[in-house]
């Protein structure tokens, strides 16, 4: 057993466990100021993911690489992310129209990867629910490396995603995306 100090320095095993044993989730609510179908649609759409990941060079290279996402459709993406090209395929393993979606790993370089998107009609707006669930490989050392990096790398990530689903449909972006 493995003692830390934590929490007016208490001996416990809580922290050790909390950190290193349970799979990262990361939950984030954003509110943005548009109706909850827009909000849907731009949030599966793969041209305003490559937007959102422009800094990472991230472009859709298999599978569905326009347009809106449907459930049952892959999409292969190719980004660059701590210092290495990666690809990483995924599916929309459920889909509620106006509702939610999920996306979840085929393949890539997480161990396990789910992402549920929550979609919520509200005064004047949207509020948009991530839960985005992963699990690294290489064990301790996955986790340990979770706690201390990857977590919040993620949720950088997630943010970013997320202002940008902001700054298209609070603004007449949206339009070029989903009119045609």
């Amino acid at each position: 057993m493995v003692l830390f100090l934590h929490k007016g320095n208490v001996l416990c095993n809580r922290y050790y466990e909390k950190t290193f044993f349970a799979m990262p989730t990361i939950h984030l609510t954003t509110f943005i100021a548009a109706p909850y179908n827009v909000v849907f649609d731009l949030s599966r759409h793969i041209g305003l993911h490559k937007d959102s990941m422009s800094k990472y060079k991230e472009e859709a290279v298999a599978g569905t690489r326009f347009g809106l996402i449907e459930k049952d459709e892959t999409v292969t993406w190719k980004a660059r992310h701590l210092f290495k090209e990666r690809l990483m395929r995924v599916k929309i393993s459920e889909l509620k129209r106006g509702d939610m979606f999920i996306d979840e790993q085929m393949q890539g370089d997480f161990k396990m990867m789910k992402h549920e998107h929550y979609f919520k009609p509200c005064d004047n707006g949207t509020i948009m629910i991530d839960l985005f669930h992963f699990e690294t490989p290489y064990g301790m050392l996955g986790r340990w490396f979770n706690a201390l990096y990857l977590t919040n790398y993620m949720r950088k990530l997630l943010e970013q995603r997320n202002k940008t689903i902001r700054e298209y449909a609070e603004s007449d972006k949206w339009r070029k995306l989903l009119i045609k």
